[in-house]
């Protein structure tokens, strides 16, 4: 059976990734779709990036780009430092890569600029780390980094009214360009939720990896949900972004 199954943030987690995917049973036969913010957060940020391309060896992979991947490859390519990354996470992601060759770090570039920023598959279903913002799609998408920073599709999903049809004149022109749209970026648990939450035809997988939470799986068929603990658990000496 081939499975395709999306995977919410993991912001440095390797341990708990690792669990995730024992608890998923993964076979070759399936596909994973990471929806990105694979660094800052937990020490292994650099770690998970080389188990995430050894893993892509075994198993069809689609990697998306996070904002946090999108800034801890600006750093690896430039050295500029951005004040606001590091008080996000972007420190444990410097100290991570102390100990990486420049041959380890030039394969980590490699695995970055080879993200997608948004992924749409034979069904018409979205991949996104954070949303977009056009109403033609992401494909027309003006400032690409959109894709990776936006919140505004999640806010919108949160306050739309659950009985308005599809054909109301002000239903939200963005939820009918795609069958279903799988995101992260926004922890669920900022809404007091612990699994990944379905609002419309918006499935976000975030669940809090990054501070108090767990890492989430989907299998986007059947709506099958995994988890590993919550991350923090596997990392008892560290704060993470807490």
């Amino acid at each position: 059976m081939k499975r395709t199954i999306a995977i919410g943030d993991i912001h440095g987690g390797l341990k708990a990734l690792i669990q995730l995917l024992q608890r998923i049973d993964l076979t070759p036969n399936d596909t994973l779709i990471f929806l990105g913010d694979y660094v800052d957060g937990w020490s292994d940020s650099a770690n998970t990036v080389t188990y995430l391309i050894e893993l892509a060896k075994q198993n069809t992979c689609i990697f998306i780009r996070g904002n946090h991947d999108d800034l801890t490859e600006a750093w690896l390519k430039s050295g500029d430092l951005n004040e606001q990354w590091l008080q996000h996470g972007g420190q444990s992601s410097i100290d991570a890569y102390r100990n990486f060759s420049s041959e380890e770090k030039e394969a980590h570039l490699n695995f970055y600029s080879q993200m997608l920023n948004y992924h749409i598959d034979k069904n018409n279903n979205l991949f996104v780390h954070a949303g977009f913002t056009n109403i033609r799609g992401p494909e027309q998408e003006y400032f690409p980094k959109t894709l990776f920073w936006d919140r505004t599709l999640w806010e919108m999903v949160l306050s739309l009214d659950k009985k308005m049809a599809k054909d109301n004149d002000y239903y939200p022109k963005r939820l009918l360009i795609h069958n279903e749209i799988f995101i992260g970026h926004t922890p669920v648990t900022r809404i007091g939720k612990d699994k990944p939450v379905n609002i419309a035809n918006v499935w976000n997988i975030d669940t809090g990896a990054a501070f108090k939470g767990k890492i989430s799986a989907i299998d986007i068929k059947t709506k099958e949900i995994w988890q590993s603990d919550p991350v923090h658990e596997l990392y008892p000496e560290e704060d993470g972004r807490n």
